[in-house]
């Protein structure tokens, strides 16, 4: 299918780590002009040199999405040096206190995380949205998790920032579909990456007494599919959410899990 994303400008938050790179690839790949956004730009000039090299457009902005200043300095960059911003995606996040209960996790760590995974998406859609509204035209596609979506011991502040994405991103969906802008959110379950690799089975498999490769089959059979997600999956989901495939879908979570969620 052709989505038609050639020449517009996405603005991605968190491009690098998880997830990141593989949904700045698939949209570099259908010709956007990207605006690569995050704290740690060492970790993303390489992408970014990638994305060149294989003759697309990449500009690196650093931004810590928590401080609505910096988002907006962000969105005036790319609009500068790129055009207005036609597509939002935000990936940046954070996994906060893992294995604690909520008795466990300090008041600290709960606002860190539901700061970094609430306010920081919160902040960006706040600076893009006047551009798009005045043009009426715009995509933003969050991610978010299926924790968000179904809660999970041990993790509960991190299930309440992604609860807590999921209505702003239906707020805004309602407040922005006059103006012809569609929002929505993209839950990933778990994602086969460094982390699953490094340290999610590794954990499973020592708790279990069982070798990594038992560890990993026991987590795909979760799933209805018996797969687990990857990167370029959630990227997938992004591209169509960002297209205009999806015109008439807006306010949506879309889980990419493998039948997690609905279990």
């Amino acid at each position: 299918m052709e989505l038609g994303l050639k020449g517009r400008v996405a603005l991605i938050t968190g491009p690098v780590k998880g997830m990141g790179a593989a949904v700045s690839l698939a949209f570099a790949r259908e010709g956007c002009k990207l605006a690569l956004a995050g704290r740690d730009i060492a970790a993303i000039e390489p992408l970014a040199r990638q994305i060149r090299d294989d003759g697309g457009e990449a500009l690196v902005i650093a931004c810590d999405m928590t401080d609505a200043s910096a988002c907006e300095t962000a969105v005036s960059i790319t609009t500068e040096a790129l055009g207005p911003v036609d597509i939002l995606v935000n990936v940046a996040g954070g996994s906060g206190p893992i294995g604690k209960t909520g008795v466990e996790t300090t008041p600290e760590e709960f606002d860190d995380i539901v700061v970094l995974n609430m306010r920081g998406p919160f902040n960006m859609m706040r600076a893009v949205l006047p551009g798009m509204m005045a043009r009426r035209a715009g995509k933003i596609v969050n991610v978010g998790g299926t924790f968000g979506m179904r809660g999970k011991a041990g993790r509960m502040a991190y299930s309440a920032s992604k609860w807590g994405l999921r209505g702003i991103t239906k707020s805004f969906a309602i407040e922005a579909g006059a103006h012809n802008i569609n929002v929505n959110c993209v839950a990933p379950g778990m994602v086969d990456g460094p982390r699953f690799r490094t340290k999610v089975i590794p954990e499973m498999a020592a708790r279990l007494g069982i070798t990594e490769e038992e560890a990993i089959a026991r987590h795909a059979s979760d799933y209805a599919l018996g797969r687990v997600s990857t990167g370029e999956d959630v990227a997938q989901a992004c591209l169509f959410l960002a297209s205009d495939a999806s015109r008439q879908i807006t306010g949506i979570d879309l889980p990419v899990d493998g039948g997690w969620a609905m279990l």
